[in-house]
């Protein structure tokens, strides 16, 4: 269990799961959605959640999704600073996934 600051102040925070960041991961949400200029903002807020959602309404089996969307993009402190601290758990989570796979891919290679 992972837990974001939603606000600058720090009073306000959400709870963040592996199957959160897994299910960011398989829909590919983050995928292009940080304008070329790097800022995030309430428009990159409002795209995730529309993106998100649109995919719900056509594929309704997609339960790890909606619950993504109820927990956390459409939590009631989750705001722009929210989404930014979201976007840097998930690049650290990703990236020591990614380091994780590859160790494990070289010992696989020198056992044989």
């Amino acid at each position: 269990m992972y837990k974001i600051q939603a606000n600058a102040s720090g009073t306000r925070s959400i709870d963040i799961t592996e199957l959160h960041l897994l299910t960011i991961e398989k829909y590919s949400l983050l995928k292009r959605l940080v304008p070329s200029n790097g800022i995030v903002d309430e428009t990159t807020l409002e795209t995730l959640k529309h993106n998100a959602k649109s995919y719900i309404l056509n594929n309704p089996e997609c339960t790890d999704l909606a619950d993504l969307c109820t927990n956390v993009l459409y939590n009631d402190n989750m705001k722009v600073y929210g989404l930014k601290e979201l976007i840097m758990l998930y690049v650290g989570w990703h990236d020591a996934r990614e380091e994780e796979l590859e160790e494990t891919e070289q010992i696989g290679i020198e056992e044989k």
